[in-house]
């Protein structure tokens, strides 16, 4: 199973939606085949471990066992269903980690196998196979994005200083943010944050695509020349100003990779964000806003997981880093940085 989880994990960023699922085909206590979900509308992973396995022990397959990260689906999407595979193959036997929990699945695919008379053992290392599937159980379960918020503070508290940049961690720390971008589908930040720091808002130090990138500009201010509006990435902007069928026309560049989605800037603003992010299957943000906007978050209690980066540098004066109340769950350093991962206890 730990072997499951291992593949599952090459396919953070590329199968979102759908979770990341890892599976294993044993013969013998020897592995025949392994495969994991690679890419979002391609073959799940119980069908690449099938697929995997090479012709001297394909007669094997109906005497296997398999071992699977997460519940065979038993829906067509994409895909056909994962449970038609295994009946298909007379595989007599199915280990699996934790159940799916989107609402078609969600226990059915297990009834239906053992309906056919497979075996099959649930609760396989079950915490650690929830904690991998935690983006997509949370985007079905609570019907909005699974929220990271990620900020950096210096050692004394403080986030910054007003109106201009000020970078408080090393370059380690600063590659292994690029690798959380890769990992996510969108990332957020405010007009301050655009206008300020002029951010590219891609994972360029680390492997794989980088996320959506979503800038709130109420009015329509911010100007065209910041990287956001490079067109490189796909970029959406949100505001409640009317949109000039104009605006940012560039020649010769994709302007599919521009896009804004009009909502207003009130107290519903956040929420009726993440309405819409999750009608375009975003599973996952990464807030990397402002002070103000991560704030916000927080005290709507609109967040599942923040990650602090706590740098060695002091600041006399400055604005203060947002507060937080969640369960501390991973801490350690990175060169002279302190990495704090806490969650939410009230959204699990």
């Amino acid at each position: 199973m730990q072997r499951c989880f291992d593949l599952a994990r090459l396919g953070a960023g590329s199968v979102s939606p759908n979770p990341m699922v890892g599976a294993v085909l044993v013969y013998q206590e020897r592995i025949i085949g392994e495969g994991w979900h690679r890419r979002y509308g391609e073959a799940h992973a119980e069908v690449n471990a099938v697929r995997s396995v090479n012709a001297a022990d394909q007669p094997f397959i109906s005497q296997s066992t398999l071992y699977v990260s997460l519940e065979p689906c038993n829906i067509y999407g994409k895909t056909p269903p994962c449970t038609d595979l295994i009946l298909q193959y007379k595989i007599p036997k199915v280990v699996i980690s934790c159940l799916d929990q989107t609402p078609e699945v969600a226990g059915k695919g297990v009834a239906l196998l053992r309906a056919n008379g497979v075996e099959v053992i649930t609760g396989i290392l079950e915490e650690q196979g929830r904690e991998l599937s935690r983006f997509r159980s949370h985007f079905v379960t609570h019907q909005r994005p699974y929220i990271i918020l990620k900020f950096a503070q210096t050692l004394n508290g403080y986030f910054g200083k007003p109106g201009e940049p000020f970078w408080i961690t090393n370059a380690f720390s600063k590659r292994l943010v690029h690798k959380w971008r890769s990992e996510v589908d969108a990332i957020l930040v405010g007009t301050n944050t655009a206008k300020i720091d002029n951010p590219q808002l891609t994972n360029r130090l680390y492997v794989g695509k980088s996320p959506v990138r979503i800038v709130l500009d109420r009015h329509l201010q911010l100007s065209e020349q910041l990287h956001l509006f490079d067109l490189s990435q796909p970029t959406l902007v949100v505001t409640e100003t009317p949109i000039p069928d104009a605006r940012f026309r560039i020649p010769d560049l994709p302007p599919q990779n521009l896009d804004y989605l009009s909502i207003a800037f009130d107290q519903n603003l956040l929420s009726h964000l993440l309405e819409q992010l999750h009608k375009r299957k975003i599973t996952t943000l990464l807030v990397e806003g402002g002070a103000t906007l991560l704030q916000s978050f927080i005290q709507q209690n609109l967040w599942d997981e923040a990650r602090i980066l706590i740098g060695s540098r002091v600041l006399q004066h400055g604005i203060p880093a947002p507060g937080l109340s969640g369960e501390l769950v991973q801490q350690y350093r990175l060169g002279g940085d302190q990495i704090l991962c806490y969650q939410n206890i009230h959204t699990r």
